[in-house]
Parts: structure tokens; C-alpha cells; sequence
């Protein structure tokens, strides 16, 4: 029998056994680190986000009432367009 018979089986499936157990284990890392978190963490993390958003909208019901605010005290400070003359006749411009 020639030695191919024994070495290459050896040479291209050694290294292909090491290479699927490492992916294997590495597959299995990854399912663990995967896994839900604990109900625990899950309720600190809600409630986190939680009190962020109630902070969004206070900070935007406050940019509301600003904006609210200069738009009225701008329109009290609105004067009165002037009464021009050209606007109620024919407008020459220069070409």
C-alpha cells in the first residue's frame, strides 16, 4: 500500500478536526454570551431608560414653552409695516 494513503488522510484531517472543535467551542461561547440577561438587570436597565425619557421630555416641554414665549413677545414687539408708496403702484427696477 502506498504511504499516501496514511499521510494524507493525517496531513488535511488532523488540522480539520482542530479547526471545527475550536469553532465549536467558539460557537458555544457565543450561544452563552447570547443567553438573556437576569430579570434583574433587565428591570435596572428599563428603568434607566425609563427615567431618560422622562428627562426628554421635560427638556422638550421646557424648548416648548420658549418657544412659545418668543413668539408671542415677538409678535407684541411687531411694528406696523409703513405705507410705502411704491407698494401701491407700478415698481421700476433697475435692469
Amino acid at each position: 500500500m502506498p504511504p499516501e494513503v496514511f499521510v494524507v488522510p493525517f496531513v488535511f484531517g488532523i488540522p480539520a478536526v482542530v479547526v471545527l472543535a475550536f469553532r465549536w467551542f467558539r460557537h458555544r461561547e457565543h450561544m452563552a454570551a447570547l443567553a438573556p440577561p437576569r430579570a434583574d438587570v433587565l428591570e435596572a436597565r428599563l428603568e434607566h431608560l425609563q427615567r431618560a425619557v422622562e428627562a426628554v421630555a421635560v427638556e422638550v416641554e421646557r424648548i416648548g414653552e420658549g418657544q412659545r414665549f418668543l413668539t408671542r413677545a415677538a409678535a407684541e414687539r411687531a411694528l406696523p409695516q409703513p405705507d410705502l408708496p411704491a407698494a401701491r403702484g407700478r415698481v421700476v427696477t433697475p435692469h
